[in-house]
């Protein structure tokens, strides 16, 4: 009945039963096992998906909403019975403002295809991820999205202007807001940013646009302890004051692995057990450089490659972005992403590398993150599924007792919902339960994510 009804309004070569289900709809990034959705649902624009969550609303039907399937929380992943609502069809740029520099997006509309459009109105969208060819706008909504570029331009929600969201009963919130200071009430889009499709559904967002870099110089840094990695970061940071864009620090089980990939490399002609890829959007050419001088004569670096053309920084950046045909090729994975202080990141890998190799034996990690921001992951590669409930009680209780919280930008999806308590307080938890109740009463909303024991949680 609710296929069929759906069928008659958007089309029926946009909707499809259990049994033609397309197998890239039962995948993620995570590698987890999907359960048999009641199907899956395309609608074209908001009014088609406040028709489809209006009809599963009547009828009770839960729905898992999807976008580029490049979460790493399971988030994505359809349950038995869960009908799969994807965004792949909203998903153009409408317009760019090249005078205000405003941009407004379908949710489906894939990162790179609105970092292309906003180029070619000599703008730039400053936030930026690995899976940038396949990730959406409305799951960077979905999750708060962080990447590369936090340090200097913040996360999603400090790019987004306005949005429009569809709530699970088919009422439209159209808040697509366009300017920069709005304080008339509460700022309501703020109420979908890091929810993971639990309060309603994006369809459409306004975001904000910043000049691009007038220069660009990137580096790669190599280091001999984590002591130095912070000591480098301080004095690039006062040295360049508010240039800095990017900080991304590599363990080296990290190199290791990255170099040995098809077409890998090794930058250094031995490998440190630190690399720093250090990027910054300056005016004076060879500023990096000169800071990066006086670093190394005061033996706060070991050495250091500084990026000579395009090419050059394109290579350096592809040891970081290695993580994605590592984790691609690894059959069993956890991918952890936390935040700790930054003088405690070092001592929790220190930590987690002890406990993982005595505990875990065949398990391999690899560590890295965006540092300048307290945001370390670990993708470990489990030797066996049993693996995982150890991994995820060794991280994450290292990570509670120092204060810190199990999701940096990942969000929590059905991975790590079990967590939660160690990083938000009972009261969080139990007024984010209360909105989640006044917005879907029926929790049909990508039901059994961020809490457990919720309608439809296993």
């Amino acid at each position: 009945m609710v296929l069929a009804a759906i069928a008659a309004r958007i089309g029926a070569r946009h909707v499809h039963g259990p049994d033609a289900v397309e197998p890239r709809y039962l995948d993620d990034e995570s590698g987890g096992a999907a359960g048999r959705p009641a199907g899956v649902v395309r609608p074209g624009d908001t009014a088609e998906v406040a028709f489809v969550l209006a009809t599963c609303h009547a009828a009770g039907q839960p729905v898992v909403v999807q976008g580029g399937r490049t979460g790493m929380t399971r988030a994505a992943l359809p349950r038995d019975g869960e009908l799969i609502l994807s965004l792949e069809r909203i998903a153009t740029v409408e317009a760019v403002d090249a005078v205000a520099g405003v941009m407004t997006v379908g949710a489906g509309c894939v990162l790179a295809t609105a970092q292309a459009a906003a180029a070619e109105a000599g703008w730039w969208l400053a936030v930026d991820i690995g899976a940038r060819g396949s990730c959406t706008i409305g799951g960077m909504i979905a999750t708060n999205a962080g990447g590369h570029q936090v340090l200097r331009h913040g996360m999603m929600r400090d790019q987004l202007l306005g949005l429009e969201a569809v709530l699970a009963d088919g009422t439209v919130v159209s808040a697509m807001n366009r300017l920069l200071k709005n304080n008339s009430g509460y700022d309501l889009k703020q109420l979908f940013v890091g929810a993971e499709g639990t309060l309603g559904v994006v369809t459409r967002a306004v975001l904000r646009l910043r000049p691009p870099a007038i220069r660009r110089e990137t580096a790669l840094c190599a280091l001999d302890d984590y002591a130095g990695a912070v000591a480098l970061l301080g004095r690039l940071d006062r040295a360049l004051p508010g240039q800095l864009g990017a900080f991304e620090l590599m363990w080296d089980e990290f190199l290791s692995a990255a170099s040995a990939l098809p077409g890998g490399s090794r930058p250094f002609a031995v490998q440190p057990p630190l690399a720093a890829l250090v990027e910054i959007e300056g005016q004076a050419d060879g500023a990096l450089a000169a800071a990066l001088e006086a670093c190394l004569a005061d033996g706060v670096i070991a050495d250091a490659v500084i990026a000579q053309s395009e090419r050059d920084h394109q290579r350096l950046w592809t040891v970081r972005d290695a993580i994605g045909p590592l984790v691609e090729a690894m059959p069993l994975v956890e991918p952890f992403d936390v935040s700790v202080a930054l003088q405690a990141i070092g001592p929790l890998v220190d930590q987690l590398r002890r406990a993982l190799s005595a505990e875990l034996p065949g398990s391999r990690p690899l560590f890295f993150g965006h540092i300048a921001d307290g945001n370390l992951h670990l993708a470990l590669a489990l030797a066996d599924e049993a693996q995982r409930a150890a991994a995820e009680r060794i991280v994450y209780e290292a990570v509670g007792a120092m204060d810190g919280s199990i999701s940096a930008e990942h969000g929590i999806g059905m991975l790590k919902r079990a967590w939660l308590g160690l990083s938000r307080s009972a009261t969080e938890i139990a007024l984010m339960r209360q909105l989640r109740g006044a917005l879907d009463p029926k929790g049909i909303l990508n039901p059994g994510r961020i809490f457990t024991g919720q309608p439809g949680a296993a």
